[in-house]
């Protein structure tokens, strides 16, 4: 929007010029957003307390978690807001990217306000029944991948790229769009699964969409690309300013969601943000880098699974609880520890996913 609006001055001073380059457009699409939740953030909680829309705490969960009953919830729509204001205030919104992360985004929102809601208001403990929301979610995911498919200019979009090899990649065709439907989907539910301790799955996440930001820039740079060794792919050097806006209202949102939490970021934020990635991901080919970077959530999401199948099938379980955060915290962990060293992993993978640059 104001991008638009620079354009239009520069008619009357050059030095509106200075706003069409991305790294400024970046930076204050990340101060914009950290303004934003910070600003907008007490006003929220406050909010949030007087319809008392508080976090139900499980029964079966660590004595530890009974505290935080009542806690506000929902706060992930902070996060949205600050993130949505941002992007469409210093992006291009020409660009089809934008535009297509901003509503796999919302949407999948949408899906975690309406589980949230039922939980929280309606005081239905199960909140959205599960095929329902990944009925939705699906949904969202599938239109997504094949809209980015049929839109498609060059091979290059519809390409795996795999990581530490230079000029190694796949192509999927046609499979591009369930592949694509499972990274978005699966991260959005990844996210959602790591959410249980204060400022747990926040972190994370600013890390992952802060190296986004670079990987968006190198693919949206013909030069940086080139001499890199990665497929030029036009118009996505536009996802460096969702991602800074991530990382902004990340921050701002840590501000009140660490230990201990004035309010919980909810499904609203979880799966919203977990779909953001996974969407970005899709975007700048870098769906197996993901997989590296938010390593924190594949570990989460295999726990979960593990200790189902293992009960099913044996009776037994691997953990003391999961996922995998719960298993720490029943060992005798303090709950800031266990944040703290998984965001410490986060950090090594984030680094070494950025390694995959040069690499190759």
């Amino acid at each position: 929007m104001l991008l638009l609006l620079a354009d239009y001055l520069t008619q009357y001073h050059t030095g509106f010029g200075v706003f069409q380059y991305l790294t400024l457009r970046t930076i204050l699409g990340v101060l914009t957003a950290l303004f934003i939740s910070l600003a907008v953030g007490p006003c929220m909680i406050r909010y949030l307390k007087r319809y008392q829309l508080g976090q139900s705490v499980r029964s079966d969960g660590p004595e530890t978690h009974l505290v935080k009953a009542g806690t506000p919830t929902m706060g992930g729509l902070l996060i949205l807001v600050a993130v949505g204001v941002s992007t469409l205030l210093w992006g291009d919104l020409n660009n089809r990217f934008i535009w297509v992360v901003l509503l796999v985004t919302a949407l999948f929102g949408v899906v975690g306000w309406i589980d949230d809601y039922k939980k929280i208001v309606e005081k239905d403990p199960r909140g959205l029944i599960a095929r329902y929301k990944y009925l939705g979610q699906s949904i969202v995911g599938i239109i997504a991948a094949i809209f980015l498919y049929t839109t498609a200019v060059t091979t290059a979009e519809t390409e795996l790229l795999i990581p530490f090899f230079k000029n190694a990649s796949i192509t999927l065709g046609i499979f591009y769009i369930p592949f694509a439907y499972f990274v978005i989907v699966g991260t959005s539910n990844a996210v959602n699964l790591t959410d249980g301790l204060d400022g747990l799955a926040i972190m994370p996440c600013v890390l992952v969409a802060g190296a986004f930001i670079i990987f968006a820039y190198v693919t949206g740079n013909v030069n940086f690309s080139d001499y890199l060794g990665f497929p030029y792919i036009a118009g996505t050097g536009e996802l460096c300013i969702f991602c800074g806006s991530i990382v902004g209202a990340g921050l701002g949102f840590l501000w009140f969601n660490t230990y201990p939490a004035q309010v919980f970021m909810g499904d609203i934020g979880a799966l919203a943000l977990g779909a953001a990635l996974g969407t970005v991901a899709v975007m700048v080919r870098q769906e197996l880098v993901l997989f590296i970077m938010g390593g924190i959530f594949v570990i989460e999401t295999v726990s979960v699974i593990l200790q189902v199948a293992s009960f099913k099938l044996t009776g037994k379980r691997i953990f003391n609880m999961a996922p995998l955060h719960h298993h720490y915290e029943l060992k005798g962990w303090p709950e800031p520890r266990v944040i703290v060293r998984f965001w410490i992993i986060t950090v090594m993978l984030v680094l070494l996913g950025l390694a995959t640059l040069k690499i190759r």
